[in-house]
């Protein structure tokens, strides 16, 4: 079968590898249909950081059609479209014992620590994987693991309805923020882009105000400093400014994966008693996202790209990285 290997930091091949041979026991062997491109992909691609085992198949974003069933699996029937649990965990730590898998001390992502969905096919434990619901595009489904990043990140930062969220990066967390905000009744959304064309694409399916990089027109655009606001850019720069722009006692939710240390002037956050709460992958919304799925499809469908070829990929990572692209999510059909 094809698959996109990673070899080390900027080697990207698309090869051919053996099929898994053997479905063992509690195991599902899955077609991929639909895989999505993760900024922590690109990021891995820059820098390897993440990445504990050389070469792997990335891809942690993705849909399959369930094709072969290990001894003991019940719940799933050839055919079922699913979607995997990105997180891989020791299940035995102090944190997984709590029911906190996302914050297991060994904690890693398909693509990273095994290999991932960018490939033909696919082998899973059982228990990673959850049922899609009738009628669900294959491309949409393949959203709905960043949809859980997005929805554990407005969880932490739990904004008051009726007032401005300022979100900052037009990526895909920050845009499928804006969109689940917006999907429950939340008007007054603030975006930080410098992507005119995501920004507008994100105005369009989400009601969301381009905004630039400055406190002035931060608080212009929000009527005040707002209280609440996100950061998807993992740039030093943007979060010094969310600081400078925030309310006294605001809350700030760092989502994004910064590519260095940044130096910030912490005081503000001293002095005005401003929370800066973490975001890693999701905890327990998976199966919530995948339940959204079907009400949000319209809208996810006009934020993903048309489908390209694993062939394409290692393309469409130089033209993501440079920031080159008006959808939200490019979208590859194995």
């Amino acid at each position: 079968m094809r698959a996109v290997r990673f070899y080390g930091a900027g080697d990207l091949r698309v090869e051919k590898v053996a099929a898994p041979r053997r479905v063992a026991p509690g195991m599902v062997r899955l077609l991929v249909r639909a895989a999505g491109i993760c900024g922590s992909d690109l990021h891995n691609f820059r820098t390897r950081q993440f990445v504990s085992r050389l070469p792997v198949t990335p891809g942690h974003e993705f849909a399959g059609e369930v094709v072969e069933l290990g001894a003991g699996v019940t719940g799933f029937a050839a055919g079922d479209l699913v979607v995997a649990d990105s997180r891989v965990f020791c299940g035995h730590c102090a944190q997984c014992a709590a029911g906190r898998h996302d914050l297991c001390a060994s904690l890693g992502l398909l693509g990273e620590v095994c290999d991932g969905g960018f490939a033909e096919q696919i082998v899973l434990p059982a228990a990673s994987l959850v049922k899609v619901p009738e009628g669900v595009a294959d491309e949409v489904a393949a959203m709905a693991e960043p949809l859980a990043v997005a929805l554990h990140a407005l969880r932490r930062l739990n904004p008051v309805r009726g007032e401005p969220v300022l979100i900052a990066g037009a990526g895909p967390i920050g845009g499928l923020a804006a969109l689940l905000l917006a999907a429950v009744g939340f008007s007054h959304l603030v975006m930080i882009s410098w992507n005119l064309p995501r920004a507008a694409l994100l105005a369009e399916v989400t009601g969301v105000a381009r905004v630039g990089l400055s406190r002035a027109a931060i608080l212009k655009a929000c009527g005040g400093a707002p209280r609440f606001c996100i950061d998807a850019t993992g740039s030093g720069v943007v979060v010094e400014t969310l600081l400078e722009s925030i309310a006294s006692g605001g809350r700030i939710a760092l989502a994004g994966i910064f590519q260095d240390r940044p130096a910030l002037n912490l005081n503000q956050a001293v002095a005005r008693e401003v929370e800066i709460v973490g975001c890693g992958v999701f905890q327990d919304e998976l199966s919530h996202a995948v339940g959204m799925l079907g009400a949000l499809a319209g809208k996810l469908a006009r934020l993903a790209s048309a489908p390209i070829g694993l062939g394409d990929v290692p393309a469409a990572y130089e033209t993501l990285i440079s920031g080159d692209t008006r959808s939200l999510k490019t979208v590859i059909r194995p």
